[in-house]
């Protein structure tokens, strides 16, 4: 578990440091193109969701928030240790790290800074955080795909086990 909860405060840090630079270097300017028309580092404050929805609802963002990231936990400290869990552990652990960046940028700024500004295919404005809820949801499904018992209860695991006398 000291691995997770590690990894989770490498990735809160990576995203930290990242907004904290955002905000130092790219606000003044508000976008610097590092490939022209293709690809921009350009500061925006998101007071919504994935793709703005939910704009200026703060409050109902945070407690959502919170409460998935609640799940989560959750759900990473009920999982096995077990070799075959260790992706879907990790996986989990990005979600939880992600969405924890963005919550504390929503509790101290009031908004989620985004930075990426993937321009060639017309994509939201995006940070760190994202990147790894979004690698993290796809490494959920795909755990669970692998093994399709890691995405039932711990009991129910023990009882298929268990010789039926």
């Amino acid at each position: 578990m000291i691995f997770y909860l590690i990894a989770c405060a490498i990735i809160i840090a990576a995203d930290q440091l990242t907004k904290l630079l955002a905000v130092h270097f790219l606000a003044p300017i508000t976008t610097l193109p590092l490939i022209p028309k293709v690809f921009h580092l350009t500061y925006v404050e998101n007071t919504g969701a994935a793709f703005s929805l939910l704009a200026g609802r703060s409050v109902f963002l945070i407690l959502l928030t919170a409460v998935l990231i609640a799940a989560l936990i959750a759900l990473l400290i009920r999982q096995h240790k077990t070799r075959t869990a260790r992706p879907l552990n990790f996986a989990l652990t990005m979600v939880i790290g992600g969405a924890l960046g963005n919550l504390l940028d929503r509790l101290h700024y009031g908004y989620v800074v985004d930075f990426f500004d993937c321009r060639i295919i017309g994509f939201a404005v995006f940070n760190v955080a994202d990147c790894f809820v979004v690698v993290g949801c796809v490494l959920v499904v795909a755990s669970i795909l692998r093994a399709p018992g890691l995405a039932e209860e711990p009991d129910a695991r023990e009882k298929k086990r268990q010789p039926r006398a």
